[in-house]
């Protein structure tokens, strides 16, 4: 028993690749993902804390760091499988929390098993870093269906998966940093030029015209 086994694992991550099963341009692995969740979820936090709302960084960070190491051990399901019956998704977790479990039981030392069931636990809660986890994610698969599209990708589920994400976003505008994301940086990137942008451009404003967008 020791820590060999998970600093090993860590290269697993770099080969699990989002969106399996999909034409992609560009792909994406669950470890490039993870990091660029947790400088997105910095940013935000960055944004909350100008505006006077504190961040527990190591919270934070550990939260968006951590948040699919679990997909170590089944993979990246295919949104759609995975959110296609409630019992599905709750079958999915518990043997993610079952194999996360007997990870930490059989190889992490018995004075770090309670910080790594922390790590390894559901980091998207009512919590503000929680919140900020959850924007994150959203965040980074919005740029990854816009990557996708700007690159003239025909596929549809990169405009759901665009759509999906933008609309989850907005859930969260008690943050002063999703106001923010859709003041000052969605136009950012929406004034792109490229071979759907009309279309895009039509997708942001029927979710927009349909919710209350907040002022910041």
């Amino acid at each position: 028993m020791g820590l060999h086994q998970y600093l090993r694992s860590l290269n697993d991550l770099e080969k699990i690749y989002r969106a399996p099963g999909y034409f992609k341009f560009e792909q994406h692995s669950v470890a490039a993902h993870s990091f660029r969740v947790a400088e997105i979820a910095q940013l935000l936090g960055d944004l909350e804390n100008l505006n006077g709302n504190p961040v527990n960084w190591r919270q934070l960070y550990e939260k968006s760091l951590n948040h699919d190491y679990t997909e170590r051990f089944i993979g990246d399901i295919k949104t759609p499988v995975k959110y296609a019956s409630h019992s599905l998704r709750e079958m999915l977790a518990t043997v993610e929390s079952s194999m996360a479990t007997n990870f930490i039981d059989h190889e992490i030392p018995e004075n770090l098993r309670n910080t790594f069931r922390r790590r390894f636990g559901e980091g998207k809660d009512d919590t503000l870093e929680g919140k900020i986890l959850s924007v994150s994610d959203k965040l980074d698969l919005l740029y990854e269906s816009f990557g996708e599209i700007e690159k003239g990708n025909p596929e549809e589920v990169y405009f759901s998966m665009f759509e999906e994400s933008l609309t989850t976003i907005l859930r969260f505008q008690e943050l002063y940093s999703v106001r923010y994301f859709i003041k000052k940086i969605l136009p950012e990137m929406l004034e792109e030029e490229f071979l759907y942008q009309d279309r895009l451009a039509t997708i942001v404003d029927n979710i927009m015209n349909s919710t209350e967008i907040h002022d910041l």
